[in-house]
């Protein structure tokens, strides 16, 4: 059960914190609102876990955890396609449909998995979503003559607008990699206030991108800062690659690859600085990368930490997934978060 860390918290705690631990480490005098799994073993006996990553693990080579943790008790429940759990100020889940199943394919079970995901947001009384993770079946794939990923933000931003959501400016952070199987997962974390939507000055905004990359563009800014309670906020990174304006660089090259992300994710924090309480640095963030070849994994590891110092926080918490980009000549995705505390918090 989601409850079974519950102990003895304040009653007036509203706050929510972040854990990326080893599976089974969870912090004590927490609830667990909802973990992912991030697990190397298709065929572990943990496999069937609602909330288990699609992706395999490349490295470190143990089984981690990315939990949130709130200081309230947690009901869980489910609604449609979606597996939810909340404690009143916050909720987490995760939207699961298989899309040969839906009329439509792909675009409407994006469609059908985000009305039921802002259905269980309204009813849980917290409407607004902090951070969205995507796993698409065959992203790059083509599906009757469009790239699965352009059905998937077709389906996606008309669920938005149906929703009376912002799908443009003020939409929420997110990733979108290309996952096995035919299952459309779909990851959430949401809360009660509005986060701040950031955006990247070398890059055009996403749902403003050309027609070019599709009939309806996609919905996310490239980062959102949220309250966390306790006089903290969080910073979620959306996932970044190596795009500048709106055009892929360094097709083939991971190594420039990686530079020029992690010099998107820096454009991205001098953004957030206006609105931050305190400066964020980037070796103090929590990373997840994902890569399309097995085979870069040394290169990445390499570029990365040469980028955040091999000894930092960054390079002792970073999980490296396989994936597919969201776009096909892109080798590379990297996502990252990281709380900031006012130094006039509590």
């Amino acid at each position: 059960m989601i409850s079974d860390f519950a102990t003895s918290k304040s009653a007036a705690d509203n706050s929510l914190s972040f854990s990326r631990a080893q599976l089974g480490s969870i912090p004590p005098g927490a609830f667990v609102l909802g973990s992912r799994l991030l697990h190397s073993d298709r065929r572990d006996a943990m496999r069937h876990v609602p909330e288990r990553v699609p992706l395999e693990l490349l490295a470190p080579a143990r089984a981690t955890t990315d939990s949130w943790l709130t200081g309230q008790p947690i009901a869980a429940g489910q609604s449609g396609s979606v597996r939810f759990a909340c404690d009143g100020h916050w909720v987490h889940g995760s939207a699961e449909l298989e899309v040969a199943r839906e009329p439509g394919s792909l675009e409407q079970a994006a469609l059908r998995a985000y009305a039921d995901l802002f259905a269980v947001l309204d009813r849980c009384g917290c409407p607004h979503l902090l951070r969205l993770w995507n796993y698409v079946p065959g992203i790059n794939d083509d599906g009757n003559g469009l790239e699965q990923y352009r059905h998937f933000n077709a389906g996606r931003q008309q669920a938005f607008l149906a929703a009376g959501r912002s799908a443009f400016q003020g939409a929420p952070a997110a990733c979108a990699l290309g996952s096995h199987g035919g299952v459309l997962r779909v990851f959430f974390l949401a809360g009660r206030e509005f986060p701040r939507a950031i955006e990247n000055p070398r890059q055009v905004s996403a749902y403003h991108y050309p027609e070019q990359y599709g009939p309806r563009s996609p919905s996310f800014s490239r980062a959102a800062l949220a309250e966390l309670g306790g006089g903290r906020q969080m910073l979620f990174i959306s996932g970044t690659a190596s795009i500048v304006g709106h055009r892929s660089l360094h097709v083939g090259d991971v190594r420039l690859q990686v530079a020029e992300t992690m010099a998107n994710i820096e454009a991205v924090l001098q953004a957030a600085e206006g609105f931050a309480p305190a400066p964020i640095v980037s070796d103090a963030l929590t990373y997840t990368l994902y890569l399309r070849r097995r085979d870069d994994l040394a290169m990445v590891i390499k570029m990365f930490e040469e980028h955040v110092g091999p000894g930092s926080f960054a390079a002792r918490t970073a999980v490296y997934l396989l994936a597919d980009v969201c776009r096909a000549e892109l080798l590379v995705e990297i996502e990252a978060q990281g709380v900031v505390r006012s130094p006039f918090g509590p």
